[in-house]
């Protein structure tokens, strides 16, 4: 909008202010240091606008600040639901169960369908202070897991069966 618009008064303001000589050479010192030093910081650059190599946009990722909670959100730890009396749940004392205690010094059990084969060895050894050699289970029908442990060379099954009051 030019200064002789009717409409905008205040852009006609003089430029011409009287001032003393003396103001006015300190002033041009002013000036000219501020010049100087711009010179020598480099001044301004245009900052030309990023390359773009993609023609689809993907927002930029943005600051996901770390959860820091003013109070925990479960009051007490959850206690470990299969201890070694829930994995284990009894023995099985059939026919075919009492065949593999004679002849292959295995133990057979139900467990906790959902316990795997290293804390059902570890639940043993902690019920009757035995060393198992290894587990095999198998899911049966019914939907019961079944464990066959088979002891090492150390313990006999027979004994451990007594002890337990299987046989």
């Amino acid at each position: 909008r030019s200064g002789d618009s009717p409409r905008y008064p205040f852009y006609n303001a003089p430029t011409d202010v009287a001032v003393p000589a003396k103001m006015a050479k300190e002033d041009a010192k002013a000036k000219a240091a501020k010049a100087a030093k711009a010179v020598k910081k480099g001044g301004s650059k245009v900052k030309l606008l990023k390359k773009r190599f993609s023609p689809t946009f993907h927002r930029p990722k943005t600051f996901k600040a770390a959860r820091a909670p003013k109070y925990p959100r479960v009051s007490v730890p959850p206690m470990c639901k299969l201890d070694q009396f829930q994995i284990l749940k009894y023995p099985l004392t059939t026919e075919s169960a009492m065949k593999k205690i004679e002849d292959n010094n295995t133990l057979v059990f139900i467990v906790d369908a959902r316990c795997d084969k290293k804390q059902i060895k570890d639940a043993v050894r902690r019920m009757y202070d035995i060393q198992c050699a290894k587990v095999n289970t198998l899911i049966r029908p019914d939907g019961a897991k079944k464990a066959y442990v088979r002891l090492t060379a150390d313990y006999d099954a027979l004994d451990v069966a007594n002890k337990i009051g299987i046989i």
